[in-house]
């Protein structure tokens, strides 16, 4: 009140001089100073009677909250007594010995993607004043989901053995490499990192891989084949997986391709189909199909020249130069499949393709070059890559991708709205590639 009061008399002292009346301004002055001065014990006492100030010898009272404001924080809750509360919260919410071997053994409940909160919760239920278990599908849902069986044929081959390698090297409770694999013929068990692998025939005398396949079904619920093996029995090992219901990854190239892809389909099987399981080389497919999808004829008229360079065991012709041909095609060239230029000696591999010499064995050297019809202008495109494990990597990522679009362990399709055949193009959108 003593501030309004002082402001009412200085404006009216300020309005009196506007007008010229001097002699009554120090009179204005005087009315604000005694209105000061009085105002000053009054504030002063009712401070005094709002915070009284302790007696001598007295605990100082605390302050007494004001009604009208709320708490900031919730009352605490009575713990269990010799617990710290973040440890009984985290054992509350953590399931029992029973409840996990549950976990594991339910068929629902997978260790990549899907919505598993619903299916944590039917599973786990609640605990103490209605607060739910432990939701978090990045925490317990990798942990408690059963490994995925991996079945490696043939890993008596260089490209099989680094896919059986990185298996055993994924392990822990993401997969596992299944200790009996196909070849053409029986042979020797093979020590894959510890892991001894049987190795039977797909024909031959006393040969029976359909009864060996239905035999791996019932001991390794979820089993998912990896086909390695050659160009001339894709078809025939297709047939085989898809007659005895087995979900398979073909990185095997060769075959009727047209006939594997309308086989696969008709029978609404759940499988990878992929000339090419190394993710960065996979990622420039992909952008090079965009690139031919929206715009078409970019490049017609100009040339195009196809040189691939493998390892000498590699007989036919790429599926990663057939993918791209056919993606530098929808951009206007003029190639066919029979014009690449296949490098397989040695001398020309080491000077012309600077392939280094110990990858000689495993390496994969590709180059795409457009010139424009008068020459003045080109382009070329190179991917070089040498050793396995780029590939070997990439198999297990479509492997357990597989699985998750098949339903996991036992479990039921429950993913993929219908679709069936996927490529490697579908696991990089999944995201669940590992970098190398």
């Amino acid at each position: 009140m003593g501030v309004v009061a002082r402001r009412f008399v200085f404006g009216v002292a300020i309005w009196n001089l506007e007008l010229g009346k001097t002699q009554i301004f120090p009179l204005h002055l005087f009315v604000i100073v005694i209105i000061t001065v009085l105002q000053a014990p009054c504030s002063t006492l009712r401070r005094a009677r709002l915070h009284p100030l302790p007696r001598r010898g007295a605990q100082s009272p605390r302050p007494q909250r004001s009604p009208q404001r709320p708490r900031r924080f919730p009352p605490r809750r009575r713990l269990r007594r010799g617990v710290p509360p973040s440890i009984w919260c985290a054992a509350a919410a953590l399931p029992s010995a029973d409840q996990q071997q549950q976990l594991r053994s339910s068929s629902s409940i997978r260790g990549r993607g899907g919505n598993n909160s619903d299916n944590l919760q039917t599973v786990l239920g609640s605990r103490g004043r209605g607060r739910p278990l432990l939701r978090s599908r990045a925490v317990v849902t990798r942990t408690m989901a059963a490994p995925v069986p991996i079945m490696v044929n043939d890993l008596t081959g260089k490209m099989g053995r680094a896919v059986a390698d990185a298996v055993v090297a994924r392990g822990g409770d993401t997969c596992f490499l299944v200790p009996v694999a196909f070849s053409g013929r029986a042979k020797p068990p093979v020590d894959v990192s510890g892991v001894m692998v049987e190795v039977s025939g797909l024909a031959g005398e006393g040969s029976n891989p359909g009864a060996v396949l239905e035999e791996l079904k019932q001991k390794y619920p979820g089993l998912v084949v990896v086909d390695y093996t050659l160009p001339k029995a894709v078809n025939a090992n297709a047939d085989l997986y898809m007659a005895h219901g087995v979900p398979f990854v073909m990185g095997t190239t060769g075959g009727d391709r047209v006939k594997l892809f309308e086989d696969v389909r008709a029978a609404a099987h759940f499988a990878i189909i992929a000339p090419q399981m190394g993710k960065q080389v996979v990622a420039f497919q992909a952008a090079m199909k965009l690139m031919a999808e929206n715009f078409p004829g970019a490049f017609k008229g100009c040339k195009l020249t196809v040189t691939e360079s493998h390892q000498s065991s590699k007989v036919d012709t790429s599926g990663t130069a057939k993918a791209l041909v056919e993606s530098f095609n929808g951009l206007g060239c003029e190639f066919g499949i029979s014009e690449v230029e296949l490098v397989r000696d040695v001398p020309t591999q080491l000077g012309a393709m600077g392939v280094p010499e110990e990858h000689l064995v495993g390496h994969a050297f590709h180059t795409y070059r457009l010139t424009s019809p008068d020459g003045t202008v080109s382009f070329e495109f190179q991917h070089n890559v040498c050793g396995r494990s780029i590939y070997a990597e990439g198999t297990v990522d479509a492997a357990l991708f597989l699985s998750n679009m098949v339903g996991g362990v036992g479990g039921a399709p429950r993913r993929g709205g219908g679709k069936t055949v996927y490529d490697m193009i579908d696991v990089l959108k999944e995201g669940g590639m590992v970098t190398n």
